[in-house]
């Protein structure tokens, strides 16, 4: 039987982009995926934009309101996947993305992915062809501690990680760099340098650049 995906979006009044981004998802996941996304309180009409795809693949919680970190948390906790993949509200997935990202979990023996990104505006005008060439992106574990790389809409992994990872330590800064740190500190992390997805950066995006 095949392994099974959870995709896990933390959103919040996210109204605009989440419903492209949710139809980019859905079409890549198979009968018994599922996309988690964890819902903040939030003053649009978010819940009622992801209520509308009445697709039961979509599990809808209610997020504990207490910043994006503690909102991922809530939708890793309830993952049932065999791989994870993480996932912003207003991004766009490129047709190939998990079936890459899946190739190289199976095949080439790494606990966690992380691929780049193609960055653009609200309008999906492209601003910078590689997120890695415009970071700086550095591999290893000391450079990811004084400066992190890793950035959570663009990482996979293996579900083993979140034994270790889980729960997020209290006042945690950034989700992404923990669990990257730990992927280092566990097994083998690979970084991808293909664009998997349109990265929106825009003046509401909850996660900075």
């Amino acid at each position: 039987m095949d392994k099974k995906v959870s995709v896990v979006m933390a959103a919040c009044n996210g109204e605009r982009y989440i419903g492209p981004q949710i139809v980019s998802i859905l079409q890549q996941l198979g009968e018994r995926d599922e996309l988690i996304i964890s819902l903040d309180p939030s003053t649009d009409q978010t819940e009622s934009v992801i209520s509308g795809f009445a697709d039961s693949r979509i599990k809808l919680l209610h997020g504990p309101g207490q910043g994006i970190v503690n909102n991922i948390e809530h939708g890793l906790t309830a993952a049932s996947g065999d791989y994870i993949f993480l996932a912003d509200q207003d991004d766009i997935w490129h047709s190939k993305k998990m079936e890459r990202i899946l190739e190289v979990l199976k095949q080439d023996a790494a606990l966690l992915v992380v691929h780049d990104c193609r960055i653009v505006d609200e309008a999906l005008n492209e601003l910078a062809p590689s997120y890695f060439m415009w970071h700086g992106t550095k591999t290893g574990f000391w450079n990811n501690l004084l400066r992190n790389s890793f950035i959570g809409c663009c990482m996979a992994f293996h579900r083993c990680l979140l034994n270790t990872a889980l729960p997020f330590p209290k006042q945690l800064p950034m989700h992404d760099q923990w669990l990257g740190l730990i992927a280092c500190k566990m097994g083998k992390v690979k970084y991808l340098k293909e664009p998997l997805i349109d990265y929106r950066r825009h003046s509401n995006n909850q996660s900075s650049l």
